[in-house]
């Protein structure tokens, strides 16, 4: 079942058109990627599905019901969670009032116990760093911090923007493994990288971006494989 249906999105800042129309879907379970070219359109697409900017035109669908016309904090209430670019941390705020603010909807105590202990298990450098003020964290340590909070909203669809820029090739894989323990237990991602083998070697499908259309799919072997993906995105 399709968890996430995009038809003809659109989305321009000013008269520039970021993303010119593009079509895709995400069904239950998956992990998709998204790559391409810095200033394809990648990250405008993940904000607009996310609601943190309006999208000019199209149709976005999200367990079979629009939502395109809805700010971020409904969607978030109806499982979409957004992980952005840069990490967007509450620098003046603790590791645990970071991971408090992505459990905002939570009124049960006993279930944001759970949530908090799952983020730690995924994340046991945050339950070290708890009381640390996340400005002062590393770059790594703040984006563990920002999917943290994203996962205390317990999101029905994960969207990752760029998780691993600027980082330390270490840090690189320890995101990663947790993307991939994720997926494995079931949950469903839409990852932008810019580390496109990366991505294609986690994906089971991909789309790639170029100047706001997409112009390949396929599965994340089928594109690991094509020699305009293998010259243009894997340096090959």
């Amino acid at each position: 079942m399709n968890i996430l249906q995009v038809k003809d999105l659109k989305v321009s800042y000013g008269g520039i058109a970021a993303v010119k129309g593009i079509d895709f879907e995400i069904k239950s379970g998956e992990l998709v990627a998204l790559i391409g070219a810095n200033g394809a359109g990648k990250s405008s697409t993940l904000n607009a599905l996310a609601g943190v900017i309006q999208a000019r035109a199209g149709e976005i669908q999200f367990n079979r019901e629009p939502v395109s016309h809805l700010p971020a904090y409904e969607l978030v209430k109806r499982g979409l969670s957004l992980v952005p670019e840069g990490r967007g941390v509450f620098k003046r705020m603790t590791v645990f009032e970071n991971l408090q603010m992505g459990a905002f909807l939570q009124q049960n105590p006993a279930e944001f116990k759970r949530l908090l202990d799952q983020a730690y298990t995924f994340f046991p450098r945050l339950e070290e760093r708890s009381t640390q003020m996340a400005g002062t964290l590393s770059g790594g340590e703040q984006q563990m911090v920002a999917m943290g909070r994203a996962l205390m909203a317990q999101p029905k669809l994960l969207l990752l923007d760029e998780p691993s820029m600027g980082l330390a090739p270490l840090m690189v894989e320890t995101i990663f493994n947790v993307i991939h323990s994720l997926t494995k237990a079931g949950m469903t991602i839409l990852l932008v990288e810019q580390n496109a083998r990366l991505a294609l070697q986690l994906a089971q499908r991909a789309y790639v971006m170029e100047s706001g259309l997409i112009t390949l799919a396929g599965s994340g072997t089928e594109l690991m494989a094509d020699a305009r993906v293998r010259k243009a995105y894997l340096g090959e």
